[in-house]
């Protein structure tokens, strides 16, 4: 059976550049560092950073895209901090919640998020798309 997830891997051209990214604009904790890759914490999640010639270049078309939750009084400065790097926003907020949706250095597709699961929940219940199912939690 599944417990959750336990990391997300990041392709990345120049780990030096990416490292600084997320750790210091960001904000996530640094675990390891290695020639080729990183870890970095994320509460108790993290994600990998791997070293890798083919990475993108920049954003895919596709939605697809990595959230990372913020306390509600944190979002501000979060964002502000995202935009004095000059990170680009890819998408206006459109969900329940406050969200900002920015790039990373090699174009993945990230957002900083307010709500939870709960609260998109509460969301979809209130204004229920067609052909929802709810399942039992």
């Amino acid at each position: 059976m599944i417990r959750g997830i336990s990391h997300i891997t990041l392709s990345v051209r120049d780990l030096a550049v990416s490292f600084a990214f997320y750790a210091d604009i960001v904000g996530l904790r640094p675990v390891a560092r290695w020639y080729k890759g990183a870890y970095l914490q994320a509460g108790t999640d993290w994600i990998c950073l791997s070293v890798d010639p083919e990475t993108r270049t920049g954003p895919l078309g596709e939605y697809t895209h990595l959230a990372f939750a913020v306390d509600p009084a944190d979002f501000s400065a979060a964002v502000e901090r995202l935009r004095s790097a000059g990170d680009r926003c890819w998408q206006e907020n459109r969900s329940p919640g406050e969200s900002f949706y920015f790039l990373d250095p090699d174009g993945h597709k990230l957002e900083i998020h307010v709500s939870g699961l709960d609260e998109r929940l509460r969301a979809l219940e209130e204004d229920p798309p067609r052909e929802l199912v709810l399942f039992p939690r």
